[in-house]
């Protein structure tokens, strides 16, 4: 599918996959180190077929790679080697891309990229706690980006960036790639009008919604209740499409790298019909989110 077809899809109301480390917990895949759920890239790679399989049957139209936490340096500090975890990184895309075939020859792959602070393994995507010079960023991120565009994603699926400088640097580092594919930038909060690293909600989605070759603006992994007011904030300053991914509320402690499961306030069911009035047209779930969560999206998207 040409780059100009793929934004134009990116305009449509889609469901986006759910959550794939949890997934792979249920598959018996360890997630609880610094590799989280690109363990499975190494060793597992049947069992990420089968979540994505699991999502496109649920009604999902875009597959997220995995290899949000797939990064050259994060491979190095267990013994993989540069040219096998590029490797590894391009393996995210190409088993995505077969369940998609099996599944929905319609659907779109997006390769995941996480942010700098995921590599942190501490918890810095959730804060933005920390300063790097636009070479430091481009040193980590670039080389990742151009293995998913060479294995072939439809899209860059940007996610759960904290920090505002990064948000630049990912931008000027995607369009100037001569081979750029459509991309969204997927922001993580502190509070319905904060970015993680303090930076008002308002002065990033304005930077973002004058860049010329972004294709959307999103907001994941927080919780359902934030979701309405950011979408709106969003709306308000641009037509861009609006991606949302939120996980249901739990909690995550970065040291133990393990969820707790809080009482749930709020729902797909009852939510998604007020995020697609108030302007979202991508909705998908992120961390804790199941198959069952993404078939109910679709069933109100496609009804």
């Amino acid at each position: 599918m040409s780059n100009k077809a793929v934004k134009q899809r990116l305009k449509e109301r889609l469901v986006l996959d759910g959550a794939m480390g949890t997934e792979l917990e249920k598959l018996n895949v360890k997630t609880n180190d610094a590799l989280w759920s690109a363990n499975a890239l190494i060793d597992n790679p049947e069992a990420i077929y089968q979540v994505h399989a699991d999502y496109f049957k649920a009604g999902a139209d875009i597959a997220i790679t995995d290899t949000y936490q797939a990064n050259v340096d994060a491979f190095a500090k267990v013994g993989i080697d540069h040219e096998q975890a590029i490797a590894l990184i391009k393996s995210g895309v190409k088993i995505a891309k077969q369940a998609r075939d099996d599944f929905d020859p319609d659907g779109l792959v997006a390769g995941c990229i996480g942010p700098y602070g995921a590599y942190l393994a501490n918890g810095a995507e959730y804060t933005g706690d920390y300063d790097l010079t636009f070479t430091e960023y481009q040193n980590f991120h670039q080389e990742k980006i151009e293995a998913l565009i060479a294995a072939g994603a439809d899209l860059l699926s940007v996610d759960t960036i904290p920090n505002f400088a990064e948000v630049k640097a990912l931008v000027k580092i995607i369009d100037s790639l001569p081979d750029a594919i459509p991309y969204w930038i997927s922001l993580s909060v502190k509070d319905p009008e904060t970015l993680s690293d303090g930076t008002p909600l308002t002065e990033v989605v304005s930077w973002l919604a004058k860049q010329p070759k972004i294709a959307g603006i999103g907001i994941n992994c927080t919780k359902i209740e934030n979701i309405t007011p950011i979408v709106k904030l969003i709306h308000g300053i641009t037509d861009l499409p609006i991606i949302v991914y939120p996980n249901p509320g739990d909690i995550y402690d970065p040291k133990t790298k393990t969820w707790t499961t809080v009482p749930h306030l709020d729902t797909f069911n009852r939510e998604v019909p007020v995020w697609l009035t108030a302007g979202a047209n991508i909705i998908g779930g992120c961390c804790r989110t199941t198959p069952v969560d993404i078939e109910q999206i679709s069933k109100i998207i496609k009804k």
